[in-house]
Order: structure tokens, then C-alpha cells, then sequence
């Protein structure tokens, strides 16, 4: 009967193979959960940044389940609870309906960011598009393009927002669609500007050569590099875009009553100033918090590298 044995030294290779993968998958663990610490060290040395960090996942709490946050219905009127100052029962006191303001306020907060992301997915998808065909095809194209965009830029923000839902109707999402349409110049020029500078690069003449077709360039090549900077500028405007929204709401072009909505609140609670100060006072203070944690942390984006 004859044996069949191994080759020498087959089983202590294999064991050592596994051996050795197992060992990177260690190291890339420990240089995972390395890299996480030093983040967070740094997020806990600078407490300015981790109260930004920390309001807006309050914020975005309030977005995906409110009813976690505020077990009041935003919309029950009691008469005789009318304009209660802030206290034990109703946090932020209640309006002149007797509708408690804090439930309003994580009711209105989600409506008021949940527009905001609209408003900024919109004008980041159709400026990035815009700029990154005129950047790359320049010619007549490139032309045609800055100079529309040159005519919106000089435009207020806000006026062509305005012009735009006026056209378009009352309603939050018509008022989202109106401020990320007056977003798009910003984001054309930026992403413009970032193909200019790498369409030049060795990996995308490679890609030219190689036969490759304009928009599999600019999807798998160009994109992906120009993206960064693009990133920040989204993350520095949707703070900006819920005080639009929140401005054409107070003018009376977001949601309709008595749907809650930062801007309506505030605009609601003005005739209230003087014998009420919390209607005014929460809803603005929600929409002044957002404004600025949004552009702390797309400051710290910004000065970390990540538009490198």
C-alpha cells in the first residue's frame, strides 16, 4: 500500500500564509481603530466643533423620527393654554393657539432641513454637471455656460430664489427648488474650476489616449477628484439654504398654516414680541444654531484637507 505525503515544507508555507493575514488584518484594525482615537481627540480638543457636531445630530434626530423628541402633536390647539411661558410642561411655551412651540419647533426643524438637503442635493447635482462639461469640453460650450452662470451670480441669492417660486407656486418643495436653482452658479464655478485643474493630469491624458469616451472620463477620472472642494462648498450651503427657505417661509411661500415651519413660526410669533419673546426666540434661535454649526464643521472639513 503506498503513502502519499506531502511536499516538504507545504503545510508550515500554508500555515505561515495564514499566519501573515491574519496579522495585516490586525495591523489594519489597529490602524482603523488608531485613527478613529486620534479624531475624536481632536473632536474633544476643540469643543467649539464638537458642540457644532453635536447640535446638528440633535437636528438630524429631530429630522428622522421627531416623534422620539416631542411626544406633543405640533398641531392640537388648547385655547385656554394660550401663550404660556416656557416651563416644566411646554419647554418653549405655547402660541396663541395653545400649540406648544417645542413640538413645533422639531416638527418645523425637520421640514425646514429636509428642504434644505433638497435644495443643496439640486443645485450640487446640476452645477457639478454644468461645470464639469464646461471645464473639460471648454470651447463655445465653456462660453455659452459661464456667462448664463456670470448673469445668475449677479443676482441676489434671495431675489432670484423669490422670482423663481413665484413662478413656480407656494409650497416647501417649490421653495426648495427655487433656492437650489439659485445655487447651481456657485457650484458650476467651483466644479469648473477643479476640472480645469485636473483635466490636464497624466491619469486623465492616459484615459484619453486609451480611446475612453468623454463621459466615462468625467464619471470614473474627473468627478471623483473634482469632488471634494464640491463637497465642502454643499456642506457650507445648506445652512444657508435653510435660512433661505426659512426667509421666503416668513414671507409667506412655504408651507401652508398650520403647518410648522421655522420661518412661518417666526413670521407667526412677530405681532407677539413684546408679551411673548419665546415665539420668535426658539424658531430663530433653531435656524441661527444650524446656520452656524453647519459652516463650523464645513470650516473644519475645509482646513482637515478634505478639499485637497
Amino acid at each position: 500500500m503506498s503513502v502519499t505525503t506531502a511536499p516538504p515544507g507545504g503545510a508550515p508555507q500554508d500555515h505561515r500564509q495564514h499566519q501573515d493575514d491574519r496579522d495585516h488584518r490586525e495591523r489594519d484594525r489597529e490602524q482603523g481603530r488608531s485613527r478613529a482615537g486620534r479624531r475624536l481627540r481632536r473632536l474633544a480638543g476643540r469643543p467649539g466643533l464638537l458642540l457644532a457636531v453635536l447640535y446638528l445630530a440633535l437636528v438630524l434626530g429631530w429630522t428622522v423620527a421627531p416623534g422620539l423628541f416631542a411626544g406633543q402633536d405640533p398641531l392640537h390647539t388648547d385655547p385656554a393654554q394660550s401663550l404660556v411661558a416656557p416651563g416644566s410642561e411646554h419647554w418653549f411655551g405655547t402660541d396663541n393657539l395653545g400649540r406648544d412651540v417645542y413640538a413645533r419647533v422639531v416638527h418645523g426643524a425637520r421640514v425646514s432641513l429636509v428642504a434644505g438637503l433638497l435644495a443643496v442635493g439640486l443645485a450640487l447635482l446640476a452645477g457639478s454637471v454644468l461645470g464639469a462639461l464646461a471645464g473639460y469640453l471648454t470651447g463655445w460650450l465653456d462660453h455659452l455656460l459661464m456667462r448664463v452662470v456670470e448673469v445668475l451670480v449677479v443676482i441676489p441669492g434671495l431675489l432670484l430664489s423669490l422670482t423663481v417660486v413665484s413662478i413656480l407656486g407656494f409650497g416647501t418643495t417649490h421653495v426648495a427648488i427655487a433656492v437650489g436653482i439659485a445655487g447651481i452658479p456657485g457650484f458650476a464655478r467651483v466644479a469648473r474650476a477643479e476640472v480645469l485643474r485636473i483635466r490636464g493630469s497624466a491619469y486623465v491624458q492616459a484615459a484619453v489616449a486609451g480611446g475612453n469616451r468623454t463621459p466615462a472620463i468625467l464619471v470614473r477620472h474627473i468627478l471623483p477628484n473634482a469632488s471634494p472642494p464640491v463637497l465642502v462648498l454643499a456642506a457650507l450651503d445648506i445652512g444657508g439654504a435653510v435660512l433661505s427657505i426659512s426667509a421666503l417661509s416668513f414671507l409667506g411661500y412655504g408651507a401652508a398654516p398650520p403647518a410648522p415651519e421655522l420661518g412661518a413660526m417666526v413670521s407667526e410669533g412677530r405681532d407677539y414680541m413684546t408679551t411673548a419673546w419665546w415665539l420668535t426666540t426658539f424658531p430663530g434661535l433653531t435656524i441661527a444654531l444650524v446656520v452656524l454649526a453647519t459652516s463650523r464643521v464645513a470650516r473644519a472639513l475645509e482646513r482637515t484637507g478634505v478639499s485637497s
